[in-house]
């Protein structure tokens, strides 16, 4: 499966969880470390963990990797490095905060819940 099909991945299974504003950016002409970007909002710390905890248990049934999980569901950030992918898990108060559509601007954003 390549980074696009695992980005989509995680956004669906994120969508179907209830996570809200998700969107995939694709940065991997602007950043050395990613190819894609997973972003989406939870509704408490409580579902960020959630959310967090069902795609990392999707991805091992897939056989993905999911290289390190940072930050804790009661800091508002959870961050999933998962190789060319990077799931990005927040309140909306934290997402509002570090505008992350904003400073990846210059690239191409997907919302899939369209």
């Amino acid at each position: 499966m390549n980074g696009k099909e695992m980005a989509f991945l995680a956004a669906k299974i994120l969508d179907r969880k209830k996570a809200s504003d998700v969107v995939v950016m694709d940065v991997g002409l602007k950043s050395s470390f990613a190819d894609y970007f997973v972003l989406a909002s939870g509704g408490s710390e409580r579902q960020i963990g959630t959310l967090c905890g069902e795609v990392a248990d999707r991805f091992a049934e897939e056989g993905l990797p999911v290289k390190s999980i940072e930050g804790k569901q009661t800091s508002g950030w959870m961050l999933m490095d998962c190789g060319d992918v990077i799931v990005n898990l927040m309140t909306p108060e934290t997402r509002q905060r570090y505008n992350l559509e904003k400073v990846w601007g210059d690239c191409d954003t997907i919302n899939v819940e369209e």
